[in-house]
């Protein structure tokens, strides 16, 4: 689920609030995401995956808040740890990293067909 935005690393692009297939992000006045509708969170990732400045991060587990300690998961590596393992981008070049991504285009097509109050039941 969508845990943390990192507003210091964040460049306003409005990436992440255009790709989420729920609606869970809004921009500020500044153009910056906020956290509009967290429960919304399918945990598809696709904001931390179009998220070029690794200001996102979204804790695996889709079925409830964890709360992480934002000073920690920075320590630990893991924002952009999705964009970096799906090979996307700056690392799609890296043969460690493979782009398999393509694989969750029906599971995201299917998400933003379907109207947000029906996922939430």
């Amino acid at each position: 689920m969508l845990e943390l935005i990192y507003s210091d690393l964040c460049n306003g692009c409005g990436q992440c609030v255009a790709v989420c297939p729920t609606n869970v992000l809004a921009a500020n006045a500044q153009g910056k995401p906020l956290i509009a509708d967290q429960q919304a969170c399918q945990t598809c990732f696709m904001c931390e995956l179009y998220c070029s400045s690794d200001a996102l991060y979204v804790d695996p587990d889709v079925e409830q808040l964890r709360h992480p300690d934002p000073i920690a998961v920075r320590e630990a590596g893991l924002l952009g740890q999705y964009r970096r393992d799906s090979g996307w981008d700056e690392w799609a070049d890296d043969p460690a990293h493979r782009n398999e991504h393509w694989r969750m285009d029906g599971i995201f097509a299917l998400a933003r067909s379907t109207p947000t109050n029906a996922i939430r039941e």
